[in-house]
């Protein structure tokens, strides 16, 4: 059975630092690209970061671009997030997924997990 489990999420001040983990079973991370996607209070799904297979290629959004790392370790098939310097608008539900291309748009996702919900605020 594919799961991803994500954890990790919490209450975080502005300013801090928040290392999200997804936890994949059922398959092997190595075959696919892996991303994390987020959704903030009415908005739509959008991409937040991307690994490709080999972890050497990663893309992230303009939102988080410069304060967030993606990493993958295939070896314990799990996939981390880590976002710097929180904003209030970092406020969301963060969502691990798999995808078979690397290019395109990080939503485009062939399976997602039940997500960790990210609060920041003082």
């Amino acid at each position: 059975q594919v799961q991803l489990v994500e954890s990790g999420g919490g209450l975080v001040q502005p300013g801090g630092s928040i290392r999200l983990s997804c936890a994949a079973s059922g398959f092997s991370i190595r075959e696919w690209v892996m991303t994390w996607i987020r959704l903030r209070p009415e908005s739509p799904y959008e991409g937040v970061a991307v690994i490709d297979r080999d972890g050497k290629s990663t893309t992230y959004s303009a939102q988080v671009e410069g304060r967030c790392t993606i990493s993958r370790d295939d070896t314990k098939n799990m996939v981390y997030l880590q976002i710097d310097d929180l904003k209030s608008e970092d406020t969301a539900v963060y969502y691990c997924a798999r995808r078979y291309l690397y290019y395109g748009r990080m939503t485009d996702t062939e399976y997602q997990g039940q997500g960790t919900q990210v609060t920041v605020s003082s």
